[in-house]
């Protein structure tokens, strides 16, 4: 490895120092050539990425990040561009050219073979999310009526030219999907039977409309290293291999985890993404945020003459709307990760209304009676809270309860409704939650101020 060489320290790459590293670079792995191409300085990964073979290259090429690959295609000769795109594998190819602008995207359609410009063309023109943006067409396809020995040749001839030959697809004349058989099958099985003495006719296969999301949960359900991916005629179109949907599901949680986080998703590395980018991605909630917040002041004014009667009611008020926060925040990061991996949906609203509701009483009775106990304790060695200090107590745990309640309820809810209307559920990120439930848990607390403490402090 890598780890163990000069090139992992801090001296500098050059062109005259760099044939010393060559025999390193040889025995080095396409994955540690990434990451030291991206650890580099970008003269220096460039002078990496010329000196491997251009078989490697390529292997290479598919691991680096979507800004190296950039700097490195801007540094390449047009012909060895060209090269390269026509090397590389469909589905890495499509996932290198969505993220480039249509103008760009299509100068460099414009260098690829017509066959793989053709590819190309028709994966792009699948929706941006669906799973044939990610399928490939380098797989191995086979006929029922063939021998298994005959199986085994076709894959010795073109396997090298396959994405995996984990799995065989049987089709028939017309392209149609008839079975799939793992390498098992075929390595256990005698030579001279044919694929038809062996064949279930039963298969797991993805449209090729269908949502990415969809398809994640449809790998992690039957575990399956590759998936093949047919039309509504069941014509077999490509495969979709394991690597591409870790890929995929990766950067879904990633997004999923900075939107809940109150970020937009940045898409790219956090140390590769400008600054000013980054400030972009940032300011936008937090902006809506303080917004929202500035209703606190409105709801606080409202409330200014029951204030100044009973001063001893603002000193628990940030204790009554972070516990609703909090729990607001725990409700809608339990659903939007249920709903992630598929385990609930909007058809499951009420049962899900239900549990949070037990939930939110049982949580908020929690709180509020430590609160409870909170005032009497501090009431039997001091005057802090009057003479009153019991309808205090009771103010501050049914305030609780009730705010405790409403976050619940809230957070459990709103990334279902957002997921009913085609939206992002994630968006009803803990932030937003917690600083809706900020102001209504006011409205409540100095409501049920009034119904305990009025005709008394009020």
């Amino acid at each position: 490895m890598l780890t163990n060489h000069k090139l992992d320290d801090d001296t500098e790459l050059t062109s005259e120092n760099l044939a010393e590293y060559l025999p390193q670079l040889h025995s080095a792995s396409a994955i540690e050539i990434s990451d030291l191409i991206m650890s580099r300085p970008h003269a220096e990964g460039l002078l990496i990425f010329n000196a491997i073979s251009e078989e490697k290259a390529v292997v290479v090429f598919e691991y680096l990040h979507f800004k190296s690959q950039m700097e490195i295609l801007y540094s390449l000769s047009q012909p060895r561009v060209a090269k390269l795109l026509n090397a590389l594998s469909p589905d890495d190819r499509t996932t290198l050219l969505e993220g480039l602008s249509s103008d760009l995207s299509s100068q460099l359609i414009q260098t690829l073979s017509p066959q793989e410009r053709e590819i190309s063309t028709r994966l792009l023109s699948y929706p941006k999310d669906s799973v044939g943006r990610l399928m490939t067409t380098d797989y191995i396809a086979v006929k029922l009526d063939w021998s298994i020995q005959k199986v085994l040749d076709y894959i010795r001839e073109k396997g090298h030219d396959s994405e995996t030959v984990n799995v065989i697809y049987a089709i028939d004349d017309k392209g149609l999907l008839i079975d799939d058989f793992r390498i098992r099958q075929l390595l256990i099985s005698p030579l001279q039977i044919k694929l038809e003495e062996i064949s279930d006719h039963k298969f797991i296969a993805l449209k090729v409309l269908e949502s990415q999301e969809d398809a994640i949960r449809i790998f992690r359900k039957y575990d399956r290293t590759a998936l093949p991916v047919v039309d509504s005629k069941n014509t077999l179109l490509g495969i979709v291999t394991f690597d591409d949907i870790m890929a995929v599901s990766t950067e879904e949680d990633t997004d999923d985890i900075q939107k809940i986080g109150g970020v937009e998703a940045l898409r790219y590395p956090y140390m590769e993404i400008s600054f000013p980018a980054l400030i972009q991605k940032r300011a936008g909630w937090l902006v809506l945020l303080f917004c929202v917040q500035l209703l606190t002041a409105t709801a606080m004014s409202y409330f200014e003459d029951e204030i100044s009667k009973a001063v001893v009611l603002v000193l628990f008020l940030p204790l009554i709307i972070s516990s609703g926060g909090n729990a607001g925040s725990q409700a809608s990061s339990l659903i939007v990760r249920a709903l992630a991996l598929g385990e609930i949906s909007w058809e499951d609203w009420w049962r899900i209304s239900k549990r949070e509701l037990l939930s939110g009483l049982v949580l908020g009775s929690l709180l509020g009676l430590i609160g409870f106990i909170r005032v009497v304790a501090w009431s039997m060695f001091s005057n802090i809270y009057g003479p009153h200090w019991l309808l205090v107590a009771l103010t501050i745990s049914f305030s609780v309860l009730s705010v405790v309640l409403l976050g619940t309820l809230s957070g459990a809810l709103m990334p279902l409704v957002l997921r009913r209307f085609k939206f992002d559920p994630a968006t009803a990120s803990a932030p937003l939650v917690a600083t809706c439930v900020d102001v209504t848990g006011i409205v409540i607390y100095f409501n049920v101020a009034m119904w305990f403490l009025q005709g008394v402090l009020l």
